[in-house]
């Protein structure tokens, strides 16, 4: 196999740890097909110097890929992407970048002044929106 190229777009400024962005945006290149079983990620300090971070920070994003089934390092041939994990471990992963996100939004609203009534109002009434967006756009595609 030959190394994928993985395109990465990191965010400085968002507060989500820049190791989650990566695990996050690894798992979703999987998920999409973007990324399959058997291609081969760049190595720790190639991806650390092409994203022009930490080397520690990469190396704790492959970590948890790796404690997740999602990678394996093969000493002395490179990480590979292993076949797809089991579903209970793909939905940890899921549920810690929700939980992390959820936790800087709220974090964020409170430190600009906003009441926890105000965050729950403004939660739901995103949500109805986006819910009747899709509902629109079903009906459009029939």
């Amino acid at each position: 196999m030959t190394e994928k190229k993985l395109t990465l777009r990191l965010d400085f400024h968002s507060g989500l740890p820049i190791y989650t962005q990566i695990v996050n945006q690894i798992q979703s290149q999987l998920a999409n097909g973007g990324l399959k079983p058997g291609d081969q990620l760049p190595t720790v300090r190639a991806l650390a110097q092409e994203l022009r971070v930490n080397f520690n920070t990469v190396a704790r994003a492959y970590r948890i890929l790796d404690e997740a089934r999602i990678i394996s390092t093969q000493q002395g041939r490179g990480t590979y992407i292993t076949e797809i994990p089991p579903p209970n471990i793909s939905e940890k992963l899921r549920n810690e970048s929700l939980e992390a996100l959820t936790q800087r939004f709220i974090n964020e609203a409170f430190r600009l002044g906003f009441f926890e009534k105000e965050i729950s109002q403004m939660v739901r009434d995103s949500l109805k929106v986006r819910k009747e967006a899709q509902n629109k756009q079903k009906e459009n595609a029939k």
